[in-house]
This record gives structure tokens, C-alpha cells and sequence, in this order.
């Protein structure tokens, strides 16, 4: 079933993590096993936040063993990142297994990224100079815990509840997903489509890489292909309308907009609230209520729908 919501202040910062904890806990009881939010924040010049798992949560209970491995890997990571001239400006475990890391004096990102994923059981969940991606098994109370993500402080964010049908309970199958290499664009999708490896395929011959078999990560994938292709957020979203088959409703953001995209069956729920600072939507009503209990008037997007709103 899933559940995916989304938020979006103009003008202004706002404790966006705090906000999207409180909507996606509202969303729950639609995907009780994992939760994941894409969250943006103040756009660096020269540095760039990366986001790394070294190892899965249910990897913990091989105890000592699995902690020697880890400290292995992130000695390696950090080999890596030096090895190719950057400069380690901070570094914060924030579990035993994930990793916040801010780098500066890094151009070769993609090389860098490529080395680092070459490592054993590492995965890279976002490499940007906005974004913050963060996801992990448990509801939404206890992710934003775990990784101290409540007081996050930005402009935007996407989320989702994952109830997993068709691949494993695991961070790799978790929603959002990163677009790898393409900093600071992130999807979460509520469906299923049916065409995924027919364009998995032609996107992988083009040079783009996949980190797990979930459909989802297709339309991250896409996204970032039209993007760096000249178009804009919203053609590609219209683009993919008549060109991604199945039933499906999703977000996407980048470093300064956030859009949402139904298809022609619109089969897959999706509600908006809008004013003149601020944007929500979520897959039920009861996600923007937990942070705007007041009266407020609400819309359901029609087939076919594309909305894109900028910071």
C-alpha cells in the first residue's frame, strides 16, 4: 500500500524534519517497515553532504564480528575519499552502521562515489550540497530518532512508509530513492509499474546504475537522465505520463522544487493543501492535519496531473 507525503515552504526555512516525522507517523499503519525521508537544507557552495550504510540494521546481531567489519569499511570509505584529494571536513556515526560525512575539494564525485560502492556491503544514500537522504527499518518516530532528524532545518522534504510487496525488507529496497550520480534529487512513489525492466535496461545502457530491483528507483533513475538532458522538472514529469506504464503517483524534489506526478487511471490516492507559503500532500488527509489542525481546505489531484512548486 505505501503511504508518501511531501512539504514545501517558499521563502523561508521551517523545521522540515520535525514536519515530515509527524506526517509520515500519521501515515503508518499504510507501510509499517521501513521509512525514509529526502530532506533539503541550506545549498553549499563548495561542500557536499554523503549519506553512507556500511551495513544493514538486522546485520547488528552478528555482534562483534559484524562492528570489525564496519570499522573496516569506513576506514575504507575514508581512504577512499582522500585518496581522491578531498578533505574530510566532519564526520558523524550517526548509527552503528550509517554515516554522515562533509566533504569539501572533491570534483571527481562520480569516480569517488564509484570507488566507494565498490566496497563490500556500502551503498551511498545521497551525495549532494542539498539534499540529506536518510532511511532505515521502523516507523517514522523511530528513524528520525535514531538519526536525530526532528530539528532539520530547510526548505523541502519528501517521505514514505513502505509496506514491502514484491522485494525485500531491507534500507537497499527502502523509499526515497537518489538518482546516483545526480546530486540532490530524490523520488518516493506510491504503485507499481509494469514496464520497469523494459526501461531499466535502456537507461543502464546508457550509463546508469541501479542499487536495488525495486520499480521505484526507475523514476529517480529517468528523472535524472531528462534533467540532464536540457529538460525542465515538470516536462520530464509530463514525459513520463505517456512513457512509464502502470498505476502510479509520485514526488519528486530536487534541490529547489518539489513536483508530483499522477497517472491516466489516477488509481493511487494523493491529497494537497496549498497557500500562498506553503505546500503539503500526502497520501490520506489525516498526514496534513498532524501538522495543520486547523481548518483547512484540501484538493485531490485528477488523472494526469502534474504540479511542480519552487522554494
Amino acid at each position: 500500500m505505501c503511504g508518501i507525503a511531501g512539504i514545501i515552504h517558499r521563502g523561508k526555512t521551517s523545521e522540515v524534519g520535525g514536519q515530515m516525522t509527524d506526517m509520515l507517523q500519521a501515515l503508518k499503519h499504510r507501510g509499517p517497515d521501513s521509512t525514509g525521508y529526502a530532506l533539503y537544507g541550506d545549498i553549499m557552495k563548495d561542500d557536499v553532504i554523503m549519506r553512507v550504510k556500511v551495513a544493514e540494521k538486522e546485520d547488528m546481531e552478528n555482534g562483534r564480528k559484524i562492528k570489525d567489519q564496519i570499522r573496516k569499511r569506513i576506514d575504507w570509505v575514508d581512504y577512499i575519499i582522500t585518496e581522491f584529494g578531498a578533505n574530510i571536513k566532519d564526520k558523524a556515526q550517526t548509527t552503528d552502521y550509517a554515516l554522515r560525512y562533509l566533504i569539501s575539494g572533491e570534483e571527481n564525485l562520480r569516480e569517488m562515489a564509484l570507488a566507494i560502492e565498490e566496497l563490500d556491503a556500502v551503498e551511498i544514500l545521497s551525495l549532494g550540497r542539498g539534499l540529506e537522504l536518510v532511511k532505515d527499518l521502523g516507523d517514522a518516530d523511530e528513524v528520525a530518532t535514531d538519526y536525530k532528524l526532528k530539528s532539520f532545518n530547510g526548505t523541502h522534504g519528501i517521505g514514505h512508509t513502505r509496506m514491502a510487496t514484491e522485494s525485500d525488507v531491507d534500507i537497499r529496497s527502502a523509499h526515497p530513492y537518489w538518482a546516483f550520480p545526480y546530486n540532490d534529487i530524490s523520488v518516493v512513489h506510491n504503485g507499481q509499474i509494469t514496464n520497469y525492466w523494459i526501461m531499466r535496461r535502456e537507461m543502464e545502457r546508457k550509463g546508469h546504475r541501479f542499487v536495488s530491483n525495486c520499480d521505484s528507483e526507475l523514476l529517480a533513475v529517468y528523472t535524472a537522465y531528462n534533467l540532464t538532458q536540457g529538460f525542465s522538472l515538470e516536462e520530464s514529469l509530463r514525459m513520463s505520463i505517456d512513457v512509464i506504464d502502470g498505476v502510479f503517483t509520485y514526488l519528486v524534489a530536487t534541490r529547489d522544487e518539489l513536483g508530483m506526478a499522477k497517472d491516466t487511471m489516477a488509481a493511487k490516492p494523493l491529497v494537497l493543501y496549498e497557500s500562498d507559503d506553503l505546500i503539503a500532500m500526502a497520501s490520506e488527509e489525516v498526514a496534513i492535519r498532524s501538522i495543520l489542525p486547523q481548518e483547512i481546505d484540501t484538493y485531490d489531484p485528477y488523472d494526469e496531473e502534474v504540479r511542480v512548486w519552487h522554494t
